[in-house]
């Protein structure tokens, strides 16, 4: 990659500017050009898209998003830190980034970026499911957003392509699959990172769908899973008491047994059950 865009390999980007990852802010850093070239390449074909990306740290993916051909990119870092490595990246490629030194979750990207907008993060661990759930849940859908394509610990990656009877089926997988088409397309070793994580990682890639795939009033579904699956272990007619007085006839209209537990329960069934609260 150095070869291909011209710039110092990554190691020597850090340990020119003396960047070293911060536990305190979910760092990890990915210096294999290889590697990030490969997930950017993940996310598709970057020629006609702009590009949001959270934490972008020496900007080794960065440079993959641009080498691959994202039309812009706007990175998002709120380590000061890595601002000059990112500034010598963005004169490289003039007019193509544009870095902000800041927060992801106060950032409006469409005040920056024109659609087709595409997502793609190496995201910091310690942001990673709570930029996710914000960008699976919108108010109107299809959202801002054409496609997702973000590095998770692999035990959160799971969580989001999980099936029905699975221990890693849950509220992410319920979220993410009723408006998406999701799946794990590249697994990281802890031996590919600077520090090494504890964990290993993988990169899932969703897809938005023009619309859900059973209808159902998002915050009402969004509320039955909660519910449903923060007392995973109690039967549903129990789990989901708080709803509606008569939860067990709600359950049966839905068709779901009463006795059943969440994790046995499938996307269609909640869909359901959401139409039959909501009335």
């Amino acid at each position: 990659m150095s070869g291909i865009d011209g710039l110092p390999p990554l190691r020597e980007v850090i340990a020119t500017h003396q960047l070293s990852a911060k536990k305190s802010l979910g760092q990890n850093f990915l210096l294999d050009l290889n590697l990030t070239a490969k997930i950017a390449r993940a996310a598709g074909d970057l020629s006609g898209m702009d590009v949001l990306e959270v934490g972008p740290g020496p900007g080794g993916l960065t440079r993959g998003l641009l080498a691959e051909g994202a039309r812009r990119v706007l990175a998002v870092e709120k380590d000061e830190r890595c601002l000059p490595a990112l500034d010598e990246i963005a004169r490289h490629y003039e007019g193509r980034l544009e870095v902000i030194n800041g927060d992801a979750l106060q950032v409006d990207p469409l005040e920056k970026l024109t659609p087709p907008i595409a997502i793609c993060a190496n995201l910091p661990y310690n942001v990673g499911t709570e930029l996710l759930v914000r960008w699976l849940t919108p108010t109107d859908w299809p959202p801002f957003w054409s496609t997702l394509t973000l590095m998770f610990q692999r035990e959160v990656a799971e969580r989001i392509v999980a099936q029905p009877g699975s221990k890693a089926y849950g509220r992410l997988a319920l979220l993410a699959q009723w408006r998406c088409e999701a799946r794990i397309v590249i697994s990281l070793p802890p031996s590919a990172f600077t520090p090494p994580p504890k964990v290993s990682s993988a990169v899932v890639h969703l897809k938005a769908l023009p619309e859900p795939r059973f209808p159902a009033d998002a915050k009402t579904l969004e509320r039955v899973v909660a519910m449903a699956f923060n007392q995973r272990r109690k039967m549903l007619r129990a789990a989901l008491k708080g709803l509606a007085p008569d939860i067990e006839e709600k359950l049966l209209a839905a068709g779901i047994e009463p006795t059943e537990r969440a994790e046995q329960v499938s996307l269609e069934q909640f869909c359901a059950l959401a139409r039959v609260i909501k009335g």
